[in-house]
């Protein structure tokens, strides 16, 4: 089952499917989850033995419930075959990532896939064209195949890794620590060649939390600030960050739409999928995605879904356990967290990205949120002590966390016109 989920990593990512002539038309990516999965039902590894396992299958349904509502049936099935597989490669990817060692090749794998694209990036930023035949976008940033034909995406996708290969540089000799320094590096380097600003901002949140996490938040703004400068300095892009800017400007405004969409169909929204049919663009942030075309119901769902990703790995990171004087025990347990402070580290470059752009169901977030859910079932394991999320005991926390955070989008999109006019 773990071989054949990062083989469905390698390819969700590298997608050689999609531009070597060997593999072109054939289905290899569905191929590949469709084996897993049955390894996965045959696997005595199942588990569900946290909230998202129970809460995606009941987004699935509530994504084919806001298309069918709003007068379009054969829209169910069209959601149930976009998600469907989505919430099968998070089933597996979390039931697999059950041990340390697992977590930390996943990790590798996802590094190494993404310093793939930004190989072909630098090639494409020299040439004009990368070895997929895919140009530099019409504004000189560089693009990739698939899903990450958006520089934003690959973006994102690097931010997200970025923390990854840190934290594999501090678990062997020194030849390996200079290379996956040197992944990170080029990550970086990555992420300034997409020149997308959500995607340097993420880099910047990354860093700033990381600082908070260990000098204060004192030391952390200070140094934030310091750090959008240098952003600034180096991106032309970031350089425009501004509410009347164009492009910001168009932000704004379809995160305006975006709730009134909200308020015209509070219940399950506009329908997955339709938020272009009421805005020409896009809603360029996942949470008003979200609220837009699955109303309240999706809304308080998915927040929920992103939530305990975050809320299991601040728990392991609080938590102090039992017979720390023992040695073994204590190093165990610093390993737990370092891992811990990793994957929530990867988390806030992801979701920092995503709230500037509209990736709500894109296979990575959830390939991501997979790998934060099987780490914490196994952490359970390793140290019993630690939180058993349940629905049934917190559940109802997301409600007034969801009602709150609207509220929050309504002031934030309110204050922003304000200041644009």
């Amino acid at each position: 089952m773990f071989p054949l989920i990062l083989l469905y990593l390698v390819l969700t990512i590298i997608r050689p499917q999609e531009y070597m002539p060997l593999f072109i038309g054939l289905p290899v990516l569905p191929a590949v989850l469709i084996m897993a999965f049955g390894c996965w039902l045959i696997s005595n590894g199942k588990t569900f033995a946290a909230p998202q396992f129970v809460i995606l299958p009941i987004f699935l349904l509530i994504l084919m419930v806001s298309v069918a509502v709003n007068g379009w049936f054969g829209g169910a099935l069209d959601q149930l075959e976009k998600f469907g597989p989505i919430m099968i490669a998070f089933f597996v990817f979390a039931s697999a990532c059950n041990t340390q060692r697992r977590v930390t090749i996943a990790m590798a794998v996802f590094v190494l896939c993404s310093v793939v694209l930004v190989v072909h990036g630098i090639g494409q930023a020299r040439d004009g064209v990368g070895w997929t035949g895919v140009p530099l976008s019409e504004d000189g940033r560089i693009q990739y195949v698939g899903i990450f034909n958006d520089p934003n995406d690959l973006g994102l996708l690097f931010a997200t890794t970025m923390p990854m290969a840190v934290f594999l540089s501090t678990l062997r000799g020194s030849l390996l620590r200079l290379f996956w320094l040197g992944c990170a590096a080029l990550l970086f380097y990555g992420t300034y060649l997409t020149n997308s600003r959500g995607a340097l901002l993420a880099v910047l949140v990354v860093a700033g939390v990381y600082v908070w996490y260990r000098r204060g938040l004192v030391t952390a703004g200070t140094l934030g600030v310091v750090g959008l400068a240098c952003l600034k300095l180096l991106s032309s892009r970031m350089q425009e960050l501004d509410p009347d800017e164009e492009s910001a400007s168009g932000r704004v405004n379809a995160w305006y739409e975006g709730l009134h969409m909200f308020l015209s169909h509070p219940v399950f929204g506009v329908g997955a999928g339709n938020f272009t049919e009421y805005n020409d663009l896009t809603a360029h942030n996942s949470f008003v995605l979200v609220l837009a075309e699955t109303g309240f119901v999706g809304y308080f769902l998915w927040l929920a879904f992103v939530g305990y990703s975050f809320w299991m790995l601040l728990t392991v990171l609080r938590y102090k356990p039992d017979g720390i004087d023992d040695p073994a025990r204590a190093s165990a347990w610093q390993s737990e967290r370092r891992m811990a402070l990793t994957l929530l580290l990867a988390l806030c470059g992801l979701f920092s990205a995503a709230f500037f752009l509209s990736r709500s169901y894109t296979v990575v977030m959830y390939l991501v949120a997979a790998m934060v859910v099987g780490y914490y079932v196994g952490a359970r394991q390793r140290f019993p002590g630690l939180r058993l999320f349940t629905l049934a005991d917190s559940g109802w926390r997301w409600l007034p966390a969801a009602a709150g955070s609207i509220a929050g989008f309504f002031v934030l999109v309110a204050v922003l016109l304000r200041v644009a006019t």
